[in-house]
């Protein structure tokens, strides 16, 4: 019994998030009390252990107390060690018999809770099932996936519309215990993707620590959705981008090239390192956002409004603003614009 609810359903796991309950500390206090009772019934028949009779006629070792203790609590009862005097029958009806009655609640009681949590963890799968659609698939969770997960709770992603596709069983559990739905398994794989919905998902995050896992990614997410869920992978050299477009990624981001530009900014320019760091820290300084445009707005210059708008995103197309289409606002855009998340952090002096 684990603290995560975990079905297997075809080729893959789903990990929901936990609940607060704590089954693993229930189920140690049981066993805990069990191996109370079997101690307990121990002592008293070792103690008397004169006033029994083994078939052997060689008297009760410590061994053979134990053998008596369990194959009596267990209702097994070969027989072949029986109680004799009155006074160790009186020990069998006071004790032995109470002990044996509470030892087989302890033993149904957890067995009917480890049904009951496991059909209850059915229901939660298959209601998860029904209902999730519009959510985003993160393929892969170490670090870029986790400082996916982050940018997506800052923008106001709700967890539950995260799920999280991951070979490493530690990695899903953490998924899990941050409030994620998890799916063990390899993206690579249709079964695992579908068991992901895939189909009903707005948006596939690839973030694998391999970019050859993330091109079979691309590939069999493009088989499974027709194009029609849109594709943002991460790889870490350049020239395999072309490659993942190829695959069906819709945008491709490139660590390494990124990784280089900063460096080069902290040399040529140590103050836009600073304001790049700003942006992508999370809940302080600065940040990027999109919106949609609002009634009062159509029609004006973007560089007129209160928000410093850096682009217009008109029916999918980004447009910068010394695009001439991006003179006036339409009905229907979307604004990137820079939002204060916190107070700014002050420049660093070099």
């Amino acid at each position: 019994m684990v603290n995560d609810d975990v079905v297997e359903h075809g080729p893959a796991a789903v990990h929901l998030p936990p609940r607060r309950t704590r089954p693993l500390h229930a189920l140690g206090l049981r066993l805990g009390l069990a191996l109370t009772l079997v101690l307990v019934v121990v002592t008293v028949v070792y103690v008397d252990r004169d006033g029994y009779r083994d078939v052997n006629e060689d008297g009760l070792t410590l061994l053979d107390a134990f053998y008596y203790a369990v194959v009596s609590l267990s209702t097994t009862g070969y027989g072949d060690i029986t109680p004799m005097t009155p006074t160790a029958r009186l020990v069998n009806v006071l004790i032995v018999t109470p002990a044996r009655v509470i030892f087989l609640i302890i033993l149904v009681g957890t067995t009917l809770e480890i049904l009951t949590e496991q059909y209850r963890s059915n229901l939660r799968i298959n209601r998860w099932r029904k209902i999730v659609k519009d959510h985003v698939i993160i393929c892969g969770f170490g670090t870029k996936g986790r400082s996916a997960v982050n940018a997506l709770r800052e923008t106001g992603v709700s967890q539950d519309r995260i799920v999280i596709v991951e070979r490493d069983p530690a990695r899903v559990r953490e998924a899990a215990a941050m409030g994620l739905v998890a799916i063990e398994g390899s993206g690579t794989r249709s079964a695992i993707l579908a068991e992901a919905n895939i189909t009903q998902a707005k948006t596939l995050m690839i973030a694998t620590d391999k970019d050859d896992a993330a091109v079979l990614v691309a590939l069999t997410a493009r088989q499974l959705t027709a194009g029609k869920v849109r594709i943002v992978a991460a790889v870490r050299e350049a020239e395999n981008a072309p490659l993942l477009r190829q695959s069906g990624a819709h945008h491709v981001i490139v660590s390494s090239a990124t990784a280089g530009r900063l460096l080069g900014l902290s040399s040529s320019a140590p103050p836009l390192l600073d304001v790049v760091e700003d942006l992508l820290a999370p809940g302080q300084g600065i940040s990027l956002a999109m919106r949609s445009a609002a009634r009062d707005e159509v029609g004006r210059p973007p560089r007129e409004l209160a928000d410093v708008v850096i682009a217009v995103i008109r029916r999918g197309q980004v447009i910068g603003l010394d695009d001439p289409r991006a003179g006036r606002i339409e009905s229907g855009d979307q604004l990137a614009y820079v939002r204060h998340s916190g107070p700014a952090r002050e420049t660093a002096t070099r």
